[in-house]
């Protein structure tokens, strides 16, 4: 038989250590393995449940901006109606309102006159 020598010894434990490195790296690498598999699975269902949310996301956004463009068009309208009805209260006062009051004065005049017969003079004294 051939002496064991102290190298032998050595390189020998090297050898295990190396064989127990390269077993724990494949473990940690199978480990690693699986869940990527398990990643790529769940990323995989989320994309399949997201889609259907985006598509409705984006037909919800379209109809919303669908109203807006309503509602823009509502409040232009509602604006137009707004200055036209000042302007006709502007023409309003503008021909009728000064001959009204003059109507009015007029027919108050008149009234006061047929009731009291003319305006009366304060009495001194």
């Amino acid at each position: 038989m051939d002496s064991v020598s102290l190298g032998d010894i050595a390189g020998l434990i090297a050898a295990l250590a190396f064989a127990f490195l390269v077993f724990r790296l494949g473990s940690v690498i199978g480990k690693a393995g699986k869940i990527l598999d398990e990643t790529r699975l769940s990323l995989r269902s989320t994309t399949e449940n997201v889609q259907p949310t985006l598509r409705g996301l984006t037909e919800t956004v379209t109809l919303t901006n669908e109203q807006l463009s309503k509602v823009d068009g509502i409040t232009t309208n509602v604006s137009a109606m707004a200055t036209n009805a000042n302007a006709l209260t502007a023409l309003f006062a503008a021909t009728l309102g000064s001959p009204v009051v003059k109507v009015a004065a007029f027919t108050y005049g008149v009234r006061s006159a047929l009731k009291g017969g003319g305006p009366r003079r304060r009495r001194k004294g």
